[in-house]
């Protein structure tokens, strides 16, 4: 018997694991927020055609984060240049 979707859902941290290096990244992104209403929906729905619109948000907020790290990046190369 073949089910549709999947059984995922957001594991819950205990006291004594260490943060997921990816977890730690989407902290540190400014998208948790939407990285976690995805996780919401997906447990939710257990249909990720379902949850488009927490996916799009979440894939806009870490694409404005991307392009802040790459101009930050430039603006750091360009200044280290500038030095020597």
């Amino acid at each position: 018997m073949s089910t549709q979707g999947h059984t995922w859902a957001r594991q819950v941290k205990k006291e004594n694991e260490e943060e997921d290096p990816l977890d730690q990244l989407i902290s540190r992104s400014g998208c948790a927020a939407s990285h976690y209403a995805v996780q919401e929906c997906m447990a939710q729905h257990q249909d990720w055609r379902q949850c488009q619109p927490q996916v799009q948000a979440f894939r806009d907020c870490m694409s404005e984060q991307q392009a802040r790290r790459r101009e930050e990046l430039q603006r750091r190369k360009e200044q280290g240049s500038a030095h020597h």
